[in-house]
């Protein structure tokens, strides 16, 4: 599958957001830097996927309080409440795309020296998802 042009820039983007937000993190919750990598990963998150899947997504009712969340963070990063922000946009973050971490666990098992370390004995029988269970 190959992405558009629309879509390659999205993932760049997003990739630039995930590193300001990371950055702002790291400079002691700057919120300037916070303020950035939220926008970035926004509108690349709209590239990627789309607008009216993005607006979809956000608004499914069973999303509703990892929307409200999210946001909440972001607005309060914007008001200058950058630790609090993150907290609150962190939580939202899980409850919006916590579904998607085992399909990332499962993409990283398969990659050469990442998925050695996820194979480990102690780490390959930790439950990945809420709702897997140990075998």
């Amino acid at each position: 599958m190959w992405l558009s042009d629309t879509q390659k820039i999205g993932v760049g983007l997003t990739a630039f957001g995930l590193f300001f937000m990371l950055m702002g993190v790291m400079m002691f919750f700057d919120g300037g830097l916070l303020a950035i990598g939220n926008i970035l990963f926004l509108a690349g998150l709209t590239l990627v996927i789309g607008t009216q899947k993005t607006i979809y997504f956000f608004a499914r009712p069973q999303k509703v309080r990892g929307t409200i969340c999210f946001f909440g963070g972001i607005l309060l990063v914007f008001i200058k409440w950058p630790i609090t922000g993150v907290i609150v946009e962190f939580f939202g973050f899980i409850n919006l795309f916590g579904d998607f971490f085992p399909v990332i666990i499962g993409f990283l098992r398969r990659l050469p020296v990442i998925g050695n370390v996820l194979s480990a004995p102690g780490i390959s029988k930790m439950p990945m998802s809420r709702g897997e269970k140990e075998s």
